[in-house]
């Protein structure tokens, strides 16, 4: 749940979940590179295009996680917020390029992926564990105002819609040959991830979070800015103007 507008923490409570941030970005590295490496090395014995590109991905979620963990290290971590920020949209064009060339090298290829029992489990595992991370970093990221653990989260949830579409593209296949369904829902991944990360850039994921504390000289001073924030009757939370995928 979002922090109320307005509301500073407690050095204790901030600094509870600063190592909350820190806790989580060590779970998704480590998750991530177990699941890039089955991925990668199920779709080399399946010949999947569509699975190699989900490992890659793998390793773009654990390169946002790594930019987490070298902000929340920091004696002052927002003051690393605004090149945090710039570093996460970086990963988010990285995961639109690879998902993309992925995607038409697949459409194109001639090349028919063999069923891989291995790749859908991963990609099932994926499916659940990602939705558990995504909710825990958003309900951080709004409560301590740190837009570069709510743009993580965003990284995280689209790494969720990739899993669930590789997922779904490798039953297709397995069941009806319908090889290109995967590829055509991936292209789609690519232009939100295009998207967020150019949010990402401008720094309008800080409208996601909630004011850093009014004594924090340091407060990224983006996430200071209550006017872009739309309040909602009845609860005192800020909401975001820019949509979010999903």
């Amino acid at each position: 749940m979002s922090a109320p507008t307005g509301t500073a923490l407690s050095p204790a409570r901030r600094a509870q979940l600063n190592r909350r941030s820190l806790h989580l970005a060590y779970a998704t590295a480590g998750y991530n590179t177990l699941e890039g490496l089955v991925a990668v090395a199920a779709g080399v014995a399946a010949s999947s295009t569509a699975l190699l590109g989900f490992g890659l991905d793998s390793f773009v979620e654990v390169s946002s996680a790594l930019i987490v963990i070298w902000q929340f290290r920091s004696r002052v971590p927002e003051s690393r917020e605004r090149l945090a920020l710039r570093l996460i949209a970086v990963s988010f064009f990285a995961l639109a390029a690879w998902v993309g060339v992925d995607a038409v090298r697949t459409l194109l290829g001639s090349d028919e992926a063999r069923v891989s029992p291995v790749g859908i489990g991963i990609a099932a595992a994926s499916v659940v564990v990602m939705p558990l991370l995504v909710l825990a970093k958003r309900r951080t990221g709004r409560e301590l105002g740190s837009a570069t653990v709510v743009a993580d989260s965003v990284q995280t949830m689209l790494c969720t819609y990739l899993s669930a579409i590789v997922l779904i593209g490798l039953l297709l296949n397995a069941t009806l040959g319908w090889s290109w369904a995967d590829p055509v829902a991936a292209l789609v991944i690519a232009a939100v991830a295009v998207r967020e990360g150019v949010g990402a850039w401008r720094g309008e994921q800080c409208d996601d979070c909630a004011p850093p504390a009014t004594d924090d000289p340091d407060g990224c001073s983006c996430c200071a800015d209550t006017s872009a924030r739309i309040p909602v009757a009845g609860d005192g939370v800020a909401e975001p103007r820019v949509g979010r995928a999903g």
